[in-house]
């Protein structure tokens, strides 16, 4: 039977968690322990109590996210924070967190996977974040219109802010959040971005500055690199893995 220790030892040095400096209280690596032995991998995109509850029931014992429990300001532990450790205390079951090295990873990370998707191969990275690189930069191929109707095949909701090339030549992919992404795109020479959700004021930026932006959903473009990693894990370890979905529409 495997053992905890080794699991997150292999998902520390497969997703490099050591290399990157998350964003505050990200606290990337095993956040909540079990009695140290793993029957059933699963992997959710947010460390939530319905997603919780769910790995609970499917007899899960070590659940891998996107969004930790973690983030700053701290919680105390009362309330729904409560509520979410009892559920995993309770049934015997990690939770290990992997935010920006399962966006970067150039194999299994989100942003790679969004690429792969689309028959697109990555040419080069962007979006610097304290030394490591997040986004990544791939050749295009076929009109934007292609594009459109590629990704709302893959995707439930797309918006599309179609105001740059026609035949754009390049593509950018910033999974989740691509707040920090738009304003990198000019510098980079790169007019089109695949992202998940983006604030109000880059309709204008995108208008001023002739940019084609794709907003697929923030759970939606971050399930990959949880899936990616369970599968990975599963088949190294020996065990079955599930994905733990959730009805998020943001």
């Amino acid at each position: 039977m495997p053992n905890l220790a080794d699991l997150a030892a292999w998902c520390d040095r497969r997703t490099r968690r050591a290399a990157f400096v998350d964003f505050p209280g990200a606290a990337n690596g095993l956040q909540v322990a079990n009695n140290g032995r793993v029957t059933k991998i699963g992997a959710a995109v947010d460390a939530g109590l319905v997603p919780f509850e769910r790995a609970a029931a499917a007899g899960i014992d070590f659940l891998i996210v996107h969004h930790g429990l973690f983030w700053t300001p701290l919680q105390p532990v009362t309330g729904p924070v409560y509520r979410k450790l009892a559920v995993l205390l309770r049934a015997n079951c990690a939770l290990y967190s992997s935010h920006l090295p399962l966006d970067a990873h150039p194999r299994i990370g989100n942003n790679a996977l969004l690429a792969r998707q689309l028959g697109l191969r990555p040419a080069r990275t962007f979006l610097i974040h304290e030394g490591e690189p997040i986004g990544l930069i791939a050749r295009a191929a076929g009109p934007r219109t292609a594009l459109r109707r590629r990704l709302e095949r893959l995707y439930p909701r797309v918006v599309a802010i179609e105001c740059g090339a026609a035949r754009p030549r390049q593509v950018a992919f910033c999974s989740g959040s691509g707040n920090h992404a738009v304003p990198e795109l000019v510098p980079e020479g790169v007019d089109t971005l695949v992202t998940g959700e983006l604030r109000e004021e880059w309709f204008n930026f995108a208008q001023e500055h002739r940019l084609n932006l794709y907003l697929c959903g923030h759970y939606a473009t971050e399930v990959h690199g949880v899936r990616a990693l369970a599968a990975e894990v599963a088949r190294r370890f020996r065990v079955p893995w599930e994905f733990i979905a959730t009805d998020n529409p943001l």
